[in-house]
Parts: C-alpha cells; structure tokens; sequence
C-alpha cells in the first residue's frame, strides 16, 4: 500500500494511492495512516493533488558509510557499528520542492537513500528481528542532501547535514516492500550518478532499527536513513534531481541557490 501526504482543494491529509500514471487516484484517510486504515470516501485523482512529505518526523537519524563502496570512496573506514548523525526536522522538504544550496558552501552533493518510516508508538529496546520489522510501517526514498566541504572541515556533520531542505524524502510511503535486495538510484539532470542495491549494505534496516532504539526512543513517523551506496556528486543550481528506489518510486528535487 502507497501512503501519501497530500494538499487538496479542502486541505491537508493523508491519502491511499492507487494506480499508476495518469489515471492514478488517491483516496482520503480517516486521521493518520497508523493502525486500521479508513477511508472517507472522497478521492482525486493524482494530477489535481499535491505530495508533501510524506511524513513530518520527530527526528531524522542517519547511518553513515552503510556501504562498503561509499566508505571508500571518502577514503574513511567502514564503520564496525552503525555510525549516527541525525538531521533536524526543519531539513525535511517534498516531492517536487526545491533543495537549496546555501552560501556558506562550495560544495553539495547529492546521497540517495533507502529511509525507514517507524510506525509502532514508543519502540525501544528491539532486539528480536521480528520486533524490529513490527516497528517498521513502511519505506520511502530520501536524498541525505550534505554540504561536502563543511562536512570535511568541521568535526562533526551537524550544520553539514542540517540545512533547511537537506532531506527530500517521498514521494509516499510504500508500506508492502521486500527491501533486502533492491535498487537505489540517482540522476540528475537524467543522467546516472549512483546506482547501488540494498543487499550491499554493511547493516540491514532491521539491524539499524534494533541500534537505534537502543539509544533513543522512535516515535510514529520518525525516519531513519540507511546510508548512500558509491558516486556521491556535486549538485549545483538548475539541476534536477532524482531519487529512486525500485518498488518504491521516485522523488524528484530541482535545486536553487539561497539567496
């Protein structure tokens, strides 16, 4: 089940989609998508809406170096553990928004990721697999958006990686997807720049879940990020931007310079 985000003309919910294409709809949710669904019966079809974020997160935790290519090609060691950083709320932007390179960076570069969505309240301490995956209510793509140079220079990733619109995440929620081994990719401007699978990360999503809630408490609609495979690239302003990640879809950014 795809679960959206949704603006429509009488306002903001959630939404089932169904379809693909022009023809796709998306039906209106009862309250939020957690626990039974209920629709209320009134439906658009996809053109007439807008995606947002699919969710808006109490917290944004991100693996670092999840792939053994990526850690090379920074020249960094592949971490013996889950390697944390986590980005603010404030950095969450949608489908279709605009990433937004600040001037106090040289260098932006891109980082497709396969993102967790947490559905169970209050999962902490998960240490059984089957909990882990309990706690999951689904999957979306995201596009870990860090200012290279800052991320180099500093000595920590904070202000690198927590720029309002440093996390695109959509275009919605798939809730029914084997993530063991499927594609990641980014282009931009059509062209390809990573193309990675998630069998290949170091840590799997029910291992990092199992990690996380041993430090800190995840909540409905928190996020966790599950790293970057190889060709991390500059984006500069005018290129479009494209995440996707197979049976999933795809989440698509233009990028500006700030102004």
């Amino acid at each position: 089940m795809r679960i959206a985000r949704i603006a429509h003309p009488r306002g903001m919910s959630f939404g089932v989609v169904e379809g693909d294409g022009p023809g796709a709809t998306v039906s209106e949710i009862d309250g939020h998508p957690f626990g039974e669904i209920a629709t209320t019966g009134q439906s658009w079809s996809l053109e007439d809406v807008r995606l947002m974020a699919p969710m808006l997160p109490s917290k944004v935790v991100c693996v670092g170096r999840n792939y053994a290519a990526h850690a090379a090609e920074q020249d960094a060691a592949v971490p013996t553990e889950p390697l944390l950083f986590l980005k603010p709320s404030t950095s969450v932007i949608g489908p279709g928004d605009a990433i937004r390179i600040p001037p106090q960076s040289q260098r932006v570069d891109h980082e497709a990721e396969l993102a967790i969505v947490i559905g169970t309240p209050g999962a902490r301490r998960v240490t059984d697999p089957d909990e882990a995956a309990a706690a999951i209510f689904g999957y979306t793509c995201a596009n870990d958006v860090t200012a290279r140079d800052l991320q180099k220079s500093d000595n920590q990733w904070t202000r690198a990686k927590g720029f309002d619109s440093f996390c695109p995440l959509g275009p919605w929620i798939e809730t029914e997807v084997d993530v063991a081994d499927i594609e990641v990719r980014c282009e931009v401007n059509a062209s390809v720049r990573q193309l990675g699978r998630t069998k290949d990360m170091i840590f799997s999503p029910l291992a990092v879940v199992s990690y996380v809630s041993h430090i800190m408490t995840l909540l409905p609609g928190d996020v966790i990020l599950t790293g970057t495979p190889e060709g991390i690239e500059p984006m500069v302003a005018g290129d479009t931007v494209s995440v996707s990640i197979e049976h999933i879809g795809t989440l698509t950014n233009t990028v500006v310079n700030l102004d």
